[in-house]
């Protein structure tokens, strides 16, 4: 039998897993009786780690929000600063970190108490993100984030209002399966219960999530990657501009840069192909750029218009020395 200091955080991190654990299995899990592992949720109580109780014939346990932060070695400043950076993080600020940055914010909320949930609620409201793109903000709710990525994490049956972009709402229900980020927005993937099929939500367009309550099976996925099931929807669906771009660099070295929203393809010696589709030309330019590579536009023939014009304006672009400044009368 593991220790005791070694059990108790595994059962903590079983507890942060899933929302709720029938007692029979979390105690099979750890390798206990009942009786130990009402001890250790003991344990966990007098540490400040809020667990929650059911009794009956399908009793078991949940960690739930509490009065107190756990001890995570941080003051109610510390924690709020955790969450809001979550948050900054999870809207693509730091490439490559979206989705941990989803899971590790939903983690935090879930046990944040009341007073500081609404201290990070005010906070992001009164923050204005700095995005490169501002024709596309995400002003996605951090609450509708963190909401429906707990649902997914927990096969709960969620209930929410959808704002077409004709304007027209309609309350769905669905089963969540993922959440993905993809072309600075955050889309939800799920089987819609009432057009039985499986569809895709901007979760800009997405408000009152709310869970049901009820638990479900989950169904086999539409395609082995989230991502690519949405990438295929906005293509049917959103896509303005086919981009076909042949990047003299490795596909792999490509694929880490840009592979969650562009097909990337080897075209030998060196070279691969890039598909996407886009509303946004510019969007383009700029994931050109963070490849770091030439390339060669195949289509469509406004994109090369496009760069070009990117490219005179960077070519442009000159140092401000103390003398311009003194001319100018002002700092750069």
């Amino acid at each position: 039998m593991a220790s005791t200091g070694t059990r108790t955080l595994r059962l903590l991190a079983l507890l942060q897993k899933r929302r709720y654990w029938p007692g029979p299995e979390l105690a099979e899990r750890l390798g206990v009786s009942q009786r130990t592992l009402r001890r250790d949720i003991d344990r966990l109580r007098e540490l400040g780690y809020p667990v929650r109780a059911r009794r009956g014939v399908e009793g078991g346990y949940e960690l739930a929000a509490g009065a107190a932060l756990p001890p995570l070695l941080v003051d109610d400043d510390e924690a709020v600063a955790l969450a809001v950076g979550l948050q900054t993080a999870a809207q693509g600020t730091v490439g490559g970190l979206e989705d941990a940055s989803v899971r590790a914010l939903a983690k935090v909320v879930q046990v944040m108490p009341s007073r500081l949930r609404r201290r990070v609620e005010a906070l992001a409201a009164m923050t204005v993100p700095a995005a490169w793109d501002a024709g596309a903000p995400m002003n996605v709710d951090p609450s509708v984030l963190t909401g429906v990525a707990l649902a997914c994490r927990d096969s709960e049956r969620l209930r929410f209002s959808y704002t077409a972009a004709d304007g027209h709402e309609t309350e769905r229900e669905v089963e969540p399966h993922r959440v993905v980020s993809l072309g600075r927005r955050w889309y939800l993937v799920c089987y819609d219960l009432d057009r039985h099929d499986w569809r895709s939500f901007r979760l800009d367009r997405l408000s009152s999530p709310r869970g049901t309550g009820a638990r479900f099976r989950p169904r086999e996925p539409p395609a082995p990657d989230a991502a690519a099931f949405v990438r295929a929807r906005i293509e049917d669906l959103w896509s303005v501009h086919d981009v076909e771009v042949l990047v003299d660099a490795p596909a792999e070295t490509v694929s880490a840069r840009i592979g969650r929203w562009a097909t990337v393809e080897e075209a030998g010696a060196g070279r691969c192909r890039v598909r996407l589709a886009t509303d946004s030309l510019d969007w383009v330019a700029f994931a050109l750029g963070v490849v770091g590579a030439g390339f060669q536009v195949v289509s469509p023939p406004e994109l090369l218009d496009h760069v070009h014009d990117w490219g005179r304006r960077f070519t442009a672009a000159t140092r401000v020395t103390p003398a311009t400044r003194d001319a100018r009368g002002t700092d750069p």
